[in-house]
């Protein structure tokens, strides 16, 4: 049964993250003090460094979590600089990215790698890209209104060659296997991280496997998995089990896992903010609102902002806000009672891109939502229909675990937490088309669906026409 949010449960100013949780020199993580500049010193290679314990492997090792203590990894980069050897202030680095967007042939068609000095610096001749990002920010008068934000902005990750967002953290994870010379690529996915590896693998020519919970993934996701060439292994068991699954696979035979576990992925994903507050003008926006499941976004965009203040490329700090679905809400669960316990639930929603039970990017979702005064909440698949139903009349559309950012977004209003007048950007991660089925069955098969947009079969005769063009108009 699906989880119901109680009023008592949904955010409110109780809620918010203390100040003292927020980014400061020391970086704290869940209340200690860690081993971590944001930054090497200039001309540095880049490294990986354990975020629990400090310890650091080359940029080119590929133990998947930190061979000491477990722990996930994170890629640090060395501080930026000019051709003179002078570290870049905000100002000319928000003038090189510029300049890496719109110069030709210097510059990188790719919204990705036009980041590449905070991304990969050394990546060279390796990049594998289609080109991805560059994806829209959107304005909706009819989205506006449902939410009642009116500077509502909508970040369309759907706009990505698969699809999704992944395709971004793919194709710097990706790289990163041609640079070490990885035999095979692997994944645990819901579906959008199996399509993008598939894509990417096939163009980087390494084959690639992926690990979907049988039954459990969207028909639109599963197609592109078998059309770009990846072996697609069905597990009895849900992504839970898959993503254990596929971590002892690495492990024992060598396979180069590109999960969000994997620090690279996170690189590519962070551009997801970076793009969009450069196309805010470096604006900080109050709130940041995405999809929640294995939390890899959100320990994405806090690592994004977390860089972009320190390089001077924004001057305050957005508040991320982290929506799960009802039915797969352990991370929200845990928020409200101040991260105390980390909880695990079997998962269960509509929303099948976030329908996970033990988020695996746990630790860093913390640091993200804490640096930020960030919040966490939880929407029912009904809240989810209703956001995902008015996304798609806007003429935007988006995956059913997409419109939990928008529900979310909502919801924020009605707690008053959020105000009409504030700037907030809704991200959505993936593409009306992921989820054919569920478009079919809201729209074709339920009988208590009020705003169902059922096909009408007519007599080939223009009078038919002209009374559903009526019926249209009257309505």
């Amino acid at each position: 049964m699906e989880e119901c949010v109680n009023d008592e449960h949904r955010v409110n100013d109780e809620h918010r993250v203390n100040d003292e949780h927020r980014v400061n020199d020391e970086h704290r993580v869940n209340g200690n003090d860690a081993s971590t500049a944001l930054f090497l010193a200039p001309n540095a290679a880049s490294v990986q460094r354990c975020a629990s314990c400090g310890h650091t492997l080359d940029e080119r090792e590929d133990a998947p979590v930190c061979p000491l203590c477990g722990s996930l990894l994170e890629v640090l980069h060395a501080r930026p600089v000019d051709a003179a050897g002078n570290v870049m202030s905000g100002a000319a680095l928000q003038a090189s990215f510029a300049h890496h967007c719109c110069a030709r042939p210097a510059g990188h068609p790719s919204g990705v790698w036009r980041f590449e000095q905070i991304v990969m610096p050394a990546a060279g001749s390796a990049i594998t890209s289609h080109p991805e990002g560059n994806t829209p920010l959107l304005a909706r008068a009819a989205l506006a209104r449902f939410t009642g934000v009116d500077g509502l902005l909508i970040k369309h990750e759907g706009h990505n060659p698969t699809g999704s967002f992944k395709d971004r953290g793919m194709t710097v994870g990706v790289t990163q296997a041609v640079r070490i010379g990885a035999s095979a690529v692997a994944c645990a996915s819901t579906g959008n991280t199996s399509a993008a590896l598939a894509s990417y693998a096939a163009q980087a020519g390494i084959p690639g496997l992926v690990f979907v919970p049988v039954g459990k993934i969207a028909m639109g996701k599963l197609a592109q998995t078998l059309a770009y060439g990846a072996r697609t292994l069905l597990v009895r068991g849900d992504f839970d089990a898959c993503l254990r699954l596929v971590q002892a696979s690495s492990r024992e035979l060598g396979i180069y896992l590109l999960n969000s576990i994997n620090p690279w992925r996170v690189e590519g994903q962070k551009t997801i903010v970076l793009e969009l507050l450069q196309q805010l003008g470096w604006q900080a926006p109050d709130f940041i609102v995405l999809p929640a499941g294995n939390l890899g976004n959100t320990a994405a965009f806090g690592k994004a902002l977390r860089e972009a203040h320190a390089l001077g490329l924004i001057d305050r700090m957005p508040r991320l806000v982290s929506v799960q679905a009802a039915g797969a809400a352990p991370f929200a669960k845990s928020f409200r009672e101040g991260f105390a316990t980390r909880y695990t639930v079997s998962a269960e929603t509509i929303a099948t891109a976030i329908r996970i039970g033990d988020p695996a990017s746990w630790d860093r979702g913390v640091r993200a939502i804490r640096e930020t005064n960030g919040l966490v909440l939880s929407c029912t698949d009904d809240e989810i229909i209703e956001a995902k139903v008015a996304i798609d009349a806007a003429g935007v559309g988006c995956e059913p675990a997409s419109a939990a950012s928008v529900a979310g977004v909502k919801q924020l209003v009605a707690s008053g937490v959020v105000h009409r007048g504030d700037r907030v950007v809704a991200v959505l991660t993936g593409h009306v088309l992921k989820d054919p089925g569920m478009l079919v069955e809201l729209h074709q098969e339920r009988t208590d669906f009020a705003q169902a947009n059922r096909p009408i079969e007519i007599e080939p005769d223009v009078s038919a026409v002209s009374r559903v063009l009526r019926s249209m108009q009257a309505s």
